[in-house]
């Protein structure tokens, strides 16, 4: 067990029981054995794009894998905050909510009802819209089955709907946007902070009020991101 855990380079990394046979060195039956015995046990998880790290596993060094994620994205989040003066958020991905790691923004972030360790519905927020565009279709369902419930009049709650959101979202290279979805006054756009294989972990986004011009400020909040993932992953 010990060494099939530590195949999995990050908390969202997706491999196939090739690459964990062929990284531990161990039998390819064997592998599949111990694998499907931690699967039962929710060590493991088995989705399209192969296994991932279960529930249990995760809770393991959680608030480690948060704390770096905090710490990289500090300085960017603030150089948001100054530049446009707007509230700034990094959340995480949590099955079909986001959590709020950190929030910014003085004074004016006293208006947006969010807060630090908090949760809203991913398919009502630009958050969670920036993160699961870059999941597979069946891992949305999955995610947001059953919790796609309406906070406002204008959040969706048509799986079809969010999926052709996604395919927007992908479609501008990661920009997600809300406008009163998950509360009536509020408009957020979003970006999310991505491995090299493309897996959400986490995202940014920039709040505030519903006519904000969330076009101009959106190509900041994907810099940022990809800062993040530079700072994360030592890439550039």
């Amino acid at each position: 067990m010990s060494l099939i855990l530590d195949t999995f380079p990050y908390r969202t990394s997706y491999l196939t029981l090739d690459d964990v046979a062929r990284s531990t060195r161990l039998p390819r039956s064997t592998v599949h054995r111990i694998i499907d015995q931690m699967v039962r046990v929710r060590w493991l998880d088995r989705t399209s794009l192969g296994y991932s790290l279960g529930p249990r596993a995760l809770q393991v060094g959680r608030n480690d894998d948060a704390d770096a994620l905090r710490s990289a994205a500090a300085p960017l989040l603030h150089a948001l905050m100054l530049r446009t003066g707007m509230t700034v958020h990094l959340a995480t991905l949590d099955r079909g909510q986001v959590r709020f790691l950190d929030k910014m923004g003085g004074h004016v972030a006293r208006s947006v009802p969010s807060r630090v360790g908090a949760t809203a519905p991913a398919h009502a927020t630009a958050l969670g819209k920036a993160m699961l565009a870059w999941l597979t279709p069946e891992d949305v369902d999955k995610r947001v089955e059953g919790a796609m419930i309406r906070s406002t009049a204008s959040t969706i709650i048509d799986i079809n709907q969010l999926h052709k959101q996604l395919s927007a979202v992908r479609g501008r290279g990661g920009v997600a946007f809300a406008r009163g979805e998950c509360f009536d006054d509020i408009a957020c756009t979003a970006a999310a902070i991505r491995t090299p294989r493309d897996t959400p972990l986490g995202a940014i986004s920039l709040t505030g009020k519903p006519d904000a011009q969330l076009e101009q400020v959106a190509p900041l909040v994907l810099g940022a991101a990809r800062q993040v993932t530079a700072a994360i992953f030592h890439s550039s």
